[in-house]
Formats: C-alpha cells, sequence, structure tokens
C-alpha cells in the first residue's frame, strides 16, 4: 500500500460561520481521505508531485447547511481541482 501525504497549509472559504471552521475542517479532511481511496489519486498530482497553489472554483450551498455538509463540498472540489 502507497503512502499518500496531502499537505494543505491554508483554505481560504468565504461566508461561513468563522465557529465552523475546525467542523468544516475536518469534515473535509475525512471526505479528501475517502476521495483519494477510493478514487485514488489525481493523475495530474502524480505527474506534478507538488502544487504551489490550487484554486477549486466556487460551490453553491443552501442556507443553514451543516459543517459536514459544507466540508464534504469543499473536499469534492478541491479533489476535482487536483483531477484538472
Amino acid at each position: 500500500m502507497k503512502r499518500i501525504e496531502l499537505h494543505i497549509e491554508e483554505l481560504v472559504l468565504y461566508g461561513f460561520a468563522p465557529a465552523d471552521r475546525h467542523h468544516i475542517g475536518d469534515a473535509a479532511q475525512r471526505e479528501l481521505t475517502r476521495l483519494l481511496t477510493e478514487q485514488g489519486m489525481p493523475a495530474s498530482l502524480i505527474q506534478r508531485g507538488e502544487i504551489a497553489r490550487l484554486d477549486s472554483g466556487a460551490f453553491q450551498m443552501a442556507q443553514g447547511s451543516k459543517a459536514e455538509a459544507i466540508g464534504d463540498q469543499v473536499a469534492q472540489a478541491v479533489y476535482r481541482g487536483l483531477s484538472r
């Protein structure tokens, strides 16, 4: 089994309560781990090895969404960004 180490130094999110930041981050970490485990490492990341900056774009969330759902969307956006 190959070990993957992914370090996200800074994650910038606008429009969310500051108090939710740790819950969102934890949920994003769990979902990104799941995506990498189930779908594998994106080919673009394997080829480049390191990405200095990644813009994963925007996503829409319903008003009042839970931190878990927000974290899932963040992780999915990051994974899509890595797959470009």
